[in-house]
């Protein structure tokens, strides 16, 4: 099945690198135009030439900006609409993981993961959807993690502000798919992307990057940590016409390790 998303606008937050990249690579390629917003500007740009160079013809901005601050969001929001028109097709996708033992999660902390990873999606997706629903067709995609529905021991403030993202995901689906808007979410487990590779090179540098993903891979049902690629592949089909009848969708990402379905 061939995915066509020409004439579609595409906005996604942590763009630049890992998942975000091969969405935005996948969703150019398919016929999209697309902006994307992070922070580093060197690998943004990066980023933005590899979008122009898979599809010349293509409209594609890269914009700076941090998503936890709600003026920055507003900015970065602003500046699409400028560049390309209202905006189709949204991805929620910033923020890493900051899991660790609940006494050590500081206030501070709290506040930070929830202005990235909740706040953030909810705000932009207060921006979008009236353009959306003007035009009867929008998409919006969650990026989540499993501990959403399955938090373990050591996994807060993530687990819950992903868990509040999982909730939000449900209650957008269910108000606004009469409108043409569809709102779902990706939920990650062990995916090869930047953050692990960050977390090779600061904990196991002893280690081949092979033999670190081999002992993960060990946990999981089908033998390997899933690749940037695979997760792009499923946001693609969510994007598209295709999944014209699949709202409040929560979809495990994890080759099967999550207990939870």
């Amino acid at each position: 099945m061939e995915i066509n998303l020409t004439d579609r606008r595409a906005f996604i937050t942590g763009g630049s690198r890992g998942l975000g990249r091969a969405m935005a690579e996948s969703f150019a390629l398919a016929g999209a135009d697309v902006v994307i917003v992070a922070r580093d500007v060197d690998v943004l740009a990066e980023t933005c030439s590899s979008l122009a160079a898979i599809r010349p013809s293509g409209k594609f901005l890269a914009i700076s900006a941090d998503v936890s601050d709600i003026q920055e969001t507003e900015r970065a929001h602003s500046e699409a609409v400028s560049f390309f028109g209202a905006v189709d097709i949204l991805v929620n996708n910033a923020g890493t993981s900051n899991a660790k033992p609940f006494l050590e999660v500081s206030t501070q902390d709290w506040f930070e993961d929830f202005n990235l990873k909740f706040f953030s999606a909810a705000h932009l997706s207060r921006l979008c959807i009236p353009d959306m629903r003007k035009q009867k067709w929008g998409r919006i995609i969650n990026t989540l993690n499993t501990a959403a529905k399955a938090p373990g021991a050591a996994s807060c403030p993530t687990s819950v502000a992903r868990a509040a993202g999982m909730a939000m995901t449900k209650a957008l689906a269910s108000e606004f798919a009469s409108d043409g808007v569809l709102v779902n979410a990706l939920n990650t487990g062990f995916l090869i992307s930047n953050q692990w590779i960050t977390r090779w090179q600061r904990d196991h540098s002893d280690k081949t990057f092979e033999e670190f993903t081999e002992n993960i891979a060990s946990k999981i049902p089908i033998g390997r940590m899933g690749e940037a690629q695979e997760f792009a592949n499923l946001a693609l089909l969510l994007a598209s016409a295709a999944a014209s009848c699949l709202p409040g969708a929560s979809i495990n990402i994890d080759g099967g390790l999550s207990p939870v379905v």
